[in-house]
């Protein structure tokens, strides 16, 4: 459910708004970075997005593994289900990790305050995704929650590419 109320128009019976949702996690287990992000663009449960990503990934009928690590198109793909397009506005993949911008020096720059952005970020040695939007982030790590990035985990984590999530106008 959205975590205030705001203005908006009807998606799929849910009424799509300008603030900001919080991760409604509902499958009762620790779920991962990308079901979370998604659900807190969508406003919609875990348990509905990691069905899409399993559709999309062709599994046999009946059969719900854990949704763990998943690729851009896989959260592309959900994302578009529920009336949204993910577009690539950076990529530092053809540079050297030490040579990508960190989370926070990117936050420095200018950008759209209104946009949700997600960030792919090292994490370790594995990629991460965080959700953007204005001054505020949320992941698996905020436990769902909207958090302030000054206030957040990984401001010193290298970005590997950077999408900016739109309303599908066409839908």
């Amino acid at each position: 459910m959205p975590s205030s109320a705001g203005t908006g128009f009807q998606i799929e019976g849910r009424r799509s708004t300008s603030t900001l949702n919080d991760v409604n996690n509902d499958t009762g287990r620790i779920a991962y970075c990308g079901p979370f992000v998604i659900s807190a663009v969508t406003g919609h449960s875990i348990s509905k997005i990691e069905d899409e990503i399993r559709r999309y990934r062709e599994m046999p009928e009946g059969r719900k593994p854990v949704v763990r690590g998943t690729y851009s198109d896989e959260v592309d793909q959900a994302l578009m289900s529920y009336g949204y397009r993910m577009e690539l506005v950076q990529t530092y993949m053809q540079e050297e990790r030490k040579g990508r911008p960190t989370l926070w020096s990117w936050m420095q720059k200018p950008r759209n305050a209104w946009a949700n952005y997600i960030l792919a970020i090292h994490k370790g040695k594995e990629g991460h995704w965080i959700l953007i939007k204005g001054v505020k982030m949320c992941d698996t790590f905020t436990e769902g929650r909207w958090q302030f990035v000054c206030d957040g985990p990984h401001r010193g984590c290298r970005i590997m590419e950077i999408f900016e999530v739109k309303r599908d106008r066409a839908i």
